[in-house]
């Protein structure tokens, strides 16, 4: 957070119904926080914040996670597509070099890049990848399937379809040792939930 203060940029914390601090210590870094009384999933959370920042005047979100995997300094990177080309997803893909990656994760990834890009068309690299900037007044128009992290595979498939340009471009990322790292990310949960939302939309391709 503070990395990305530290780009002149407005931060905007969704508090998806957390039990922790989490309001009190994203306020004190001096970001705006928008809570959710209770867990409502990531996709609603990214649905929460585009709408709050399109009320707000801005006309795009660059969203990074909050686990720390995305590094403040590649935000110029990903500011830097979506100022050459205002109409199109910005997506960061992750280039992970040697550090260690559990193989269930990999396997998950990659699993879902083949259905995603299957489904929209058109070549992408990362599709899980939740460092993007997105073009406000497009997203807000598409339709809405999953309010989990099944969002951003439907998302950028519905984009894709709707003809809004995707554009890939890679990004540093840091992960902590496998025993450290910490995720809401249900591997057999919500990849269900991703296959389940991505499926029907193969079909009607």
């Amino acid at each position: 957070m503070s990395g990305a203060r530290a780009h002149g940029l407005p931060v905007l914390v969704i508090d998806d119904g957390s039990r922790d601090d989490t309001d009190a210590v994203a306020r004190a870094a001096g970001a705006d926080v928008v809570r959710h009384p209770r867990n409502r999933g990531k996709g609603a959370a990214l649905v929460t914040g585009m709408r709050t920042l399109d009320e707000r005047g801005f006309t795009h979100a660059l969203t990074m996670d909050g686990d720390g995997q995305h590094l403040s300094r590649e935000v110029p990177t990903l500011l830097a597509a979506g100022s050459s080309e205002p109409a199109a997803i910005v997506i960061g893909v992750r280039r992970r070099g040697g550090q260690e990656v559990a193989g269930i994760n990999l396997f998950g990834n990659r699993f879902a890049n083949l259905c995603v890009r299957s489904a929209a068309g058109v070549p992408l690299p990362d599709t899980q990848s939740g460092f993007r900037v997105y073009p406000l007044a497009t997203m807000l128009r598409l339709p809405k399937q999953g309010e989990h992290f099944e969002y951003e595979s439907t998302s950028i498939i519905y984009a894709a379809r709707a003809r809004v340009p995707i554009r890939s471009i890679t990004v540093d990322v840091y992960y902590p040792p496998i025993a450290e790292r910490r995720s809401h990310y249900r591997k057999v949960v919500d990849t269900l939930r991703i296959i389940r939302a991505v499926a029907p939309l193969l079909v009607r391709r």
